[in-house]
């Protein structure tokens, strides 16, 4: 069977999630061969055997943490070279998709981006995708060269399969190019206890209605309950109540959760477009006619402030 690269995201060897579902979709074209680059690296090959890794290759350098991308991607292209794989699987998270482009452009290959399925096709990986601000989904295949796609994070079940996950070595030599951007400083994230934004299962979000900076704890109560992610409308951080790094929408962060939860967002476009892809959503609203409840699965017409305390309680009781 034709082997599938993965490249792996992962922080000091621990796995992130993203990863473990783009080797469950690897394994429906091929058999996932994962590429682990930097500090820690040898330390994923439990998790990434675990899940249907057949080999592992790896490979250690300061350049990984000293540099911005490019000698991620020599590593990759290294990897894609010795390998010859029918298609490369990255996470499409920011750095994830400037990764894939530039090695698209190296070996001479289309691109898919933002892919939430994958399947075997007659003529090469068939990707699915939402289009024109996720009203449309759209089925595609690369043309030519060989397929390097992008899939969206919560686009997968994690899947156990157990495989071989032998682990090798990878030759990689820098280019020139790789030692021309370098990393001066890092201010590590301030740690909130809940998941990160796009990989989370659940998304707790608020909008407009939510009227003060200081009534996003409510909000953040029920997203505590569920063990949710926090997030935003547009029009919510460009008041101030809440960072911008936790705003959703088409110049915030897409995310494709399980459930969604919209307390207090009307539902314009710019945000549909960042969370349209999600598996369940509900909606919260005190405006029977917002735009937002003709995408919803479930909506409630009311006051947020009267239905999601009322909600978040019901959920500590049923879990106490």
């Amino acid at each position: 069977m034709a082997e599938v690269l993965v490249y792996v995201d992962h922080v000091d060897g621990a796995v992130r999630k993203p990863t473990l579902e783009l080797l469950t979709l690897a394994r429906r074209i091929g058999e996932p061969v994962a590429v682990a680059l930097g500090s820690g690296a040898e330390n994923t090959a439990a998790a990434l055997a675990e899940h249907g890794a057949v080999k592992v290759l790896t490979h250690d350098a300061a350049e990984y943490a000293d540099y911005l991308v490019v000698p991620k991607v020599d590593a990759l292209q290294a990897a894609y070279e010795a390998v010859s794989p029918t298609a490369v699987l990255v996470p499409s998270s920011a750095e994830g998709k400037e990764i894939a482009a530039r090695l698209a452009v190296r070996i001479g290959s289309g691109i898919i981006t933002d892919a939430v399925d994958l399947e075997a096709g007659a003529e090469g990986p068939v990707a699915t995708q939402s289009a024109f601000a996720a009203s449309y989904t759209t089925k595609s295949r690369i043309s030519k060269g060989t397929p390097v796609i992008t899939v969206k994070p919560n686009s997968a079940a994690v899947e156990a399969a157990p495989a071989a996950g032998t682990v090798e070595a990878l030759a990689v030599s820098f280019s020139d190019k790789a030692t021309g951007t370098k990393v001066t400083s890092r201010t590590p994230r301030e740690s909130t206890g809940r998941p990160e934004l796009t990989e989370a299962a659940i998304v707790v979000s608020g909008g407009r209605g939510v009227n003060g900076a200081e009534n996003f704890s409510v909000i953040e109560g029920l997203a505590d309950s569920l063990g949710a992610a926090v997030g935003a409308s547009r029009a919510a951080v460009d008041a101030g109540w809440y960072p911008h790094t936790n705003q959703v929408g088409q110049t915030g962060k897409s995310v494709s959760p399980q459930l969604y939860i919209a307390s207090g967002i009307s539902g314009a476009i710019q945000h549909r477009a960042g969370m349209q892809t999600s598996k369940t959503i509900v909606a919260i609203n005190k405006d029977a006619e917002a735009p937002i409840f003709d995408l919803v699965d479930y909506g409630v017409v009311g006051d947020l402030f009267e239905v999601v305390p009322q909600l978040t309680e019901e959920i500590k009781s049923r879990k106490g």
